[in-house]
């Protein structure tokens, strides 16, 4: 659960409310929450049944015979050198738009280059939120006890003062005030409710992490499958009601102004000084400011020292660039991995949160998530006698609606070409280099 909630709703409500026009997004809140079940589910039968460090690295080596699978494992590792620092970029956008309300000049100046990359105050900001955390883990500051006990308090803490706040000064029928026409079918709708969905999706995902630690966990076998299952169902609950809460405070058709940007940047702190008035509310407002920059600058390191070890693990294995297996001389940590991931995530912090977003989202669904949907059903049929301690429920069904509904994110909303041909160039990068690698190889050894 701490993997799923992170910052993500904290940032992202304002982009999945005006991807509807109101509040009929909590169906894609709903229709994500029902997705992520799906996919769950296929991650419970592969974690459950292939119980290794490496996740999708090693499930993808395993369902796909001989160099199919080396090449799929390959790519996964690959697109995860572009979708990791994606997802560090978006918690340091997010945590930037929140120091803007503690300080309003973060969020003025900005620059615009070309017609997509930006450049500001804020933007400094969640670079140096970036670099922060890359000095922190280059000191080997990796107390991950601490650091999970002070994120999942924080978030814990910031819920239940929204939604005790919306039950103390909310008016529920605000909430489901909806604009004429909100569920009437139209090619409109049905690209806005892709665009609200790829937004869940986002904040869905972590509910799968337990399997790349599967080698670690007590009793596989049932407790990766709980794991994911529970976790996505309470968290599930914990967003819609979170959003019910938000919409009973703040009222839905000034969040979709141009007027009124600063709440679309900090939606919760804009809720709180809502909520408490002229006389506490920019107070209440600050310190829910500073709560989600804690979850935010925390979500940013767990990241970070998570996604660094996977090419690592990928180099050591001799299935990756050697240099990502180089560790510190003295410190023992994956150096150039991490290095990497600073990097390409400080270029992407400066582009908008949605552009982000939207590129690790489709760059995740089509080159880690079909391959493994596609594979659990060509696993069924090549390895029937496979052990499965978790057979997932209702077979073909999940695995085929998580692939229909996949598909319709990716390709149903407005403007997906752009990610769509961003995932392409990956794949045609991948796959060059996998593939002259490999060339290289044989030529080394033949010589």
């Amino acid at each position: 659960m701490l993997d799923m909630i992170g910052v993500g709703p904290f940032i992202t409500l304002p982009l999945i409310l005006s991807a509807m026009g109101g509040p009929q997004a909590m169906l894609g809140w709903i229709l994500g929450a029902l997705l992520a079940l799906c996919d769950g589910l296929v991650w419970a039968e592969l974690g459950a049944a292939m119980p290794e460090a490496g996740g999708s690295y090693q499930f993808l080596r395993r369902i796909y015979p001989g160099r199919l699978g080396r090449f799929l494992a390959f790519l996964f590792v690959f697109q995860l050198t572009f979708s990791a620092p994606l997802s560090v970029a978006s918690g340091c956008i997010g945590l930037s738009q929140y120091a803007t309300y503690l300080v309003p000049a973060l969020g003025g100046h900005t620059v615009h280059v070309g017609s997509r990359i930006t450049a500001g105050p804020g933007t400094a900001l969640a670079i140096g939120a970036v670099v922060l955390a890359v000095v922190l883990l280059y000191r080997n500051l990796a107390n991950l006890k601490a650091l999970s006990l002070v994120l999942w308090t924080t978030v814990l803490a910031t819920i239940a003062w929204v939604l005790a706040t919306a039950l103390l000064h909310g008016h529920l029928a605000q909430a489901f005030t909806l604009p004429p026409d909100a569920f009437r079918p139209s090619p409109a709708f049905f690209s806005g409710l892709a665009s609200a969905m790829l937004i869940a999706t986002y904040d869905f995902w972590g509910y799968y992490n337990i399997t790349f630690l599967g080698a670690e966990v007590k009793d596989p076998a049932r407790t990766i499958p709980r794991a994911i299952l529970i976790s996505i169902g309470c968290v599930g609950v914990l967003y819609l009601l979170l959003n019910v809460a938000v919409l009973a405070v703040l009222p839905w058709q000034p969040l979709l102004s141009a007027q009124n940007l600063d709440a679309r940047r900090a939606l919760i702190s804009v809720f709180m000084q809502t909520a408490y008035g002229p006389r506490y509310g920019h107070l209440m407002g600050e310190i829910a400011a500073v709560f989600v920059m804690i979850t935010a600058f925390a979500s940013v390191f767990s990241l970070l020292l998570g996604y660094s070890r996977i090419p690592y693990a990928a180099a050591r294995d001799g299935s990756f660039f050697r240099a990502f297996g180089k560790l510190h001389p003295r410190r023992g940590f994956p150096y150039v991995s991490l290095l990497y991931l600073g990097v390409a995530a400080s270029l992407f912090c400066f582009f908008s949160l949605g552009e982000v977003i939207a590129a690790l989202v489709v760059i995740r669904i089509l080159l880690q998530f079909v391959m493994q949907h596609v594979g659990v059903l060509y696993l069924r049929r090549s390895q029937p006698g496979l052990p499965r301690p978790f057979r997932l429920w209702l077979y073909p069904a999940p695995p085929l609606l998580a692939l229909a509904g996949f598909l319709y994110i990716v390709f149903k909303r407005a403007g997906s070409g752009r990610e769509v041909a961003m995932a392409a160039v990956v794949v045609a990068l991948g796959t060059a280099v996998f593939f002259l690698s490999g060339r290289a190889s044989r030529s080394g050894h033949s010589g």
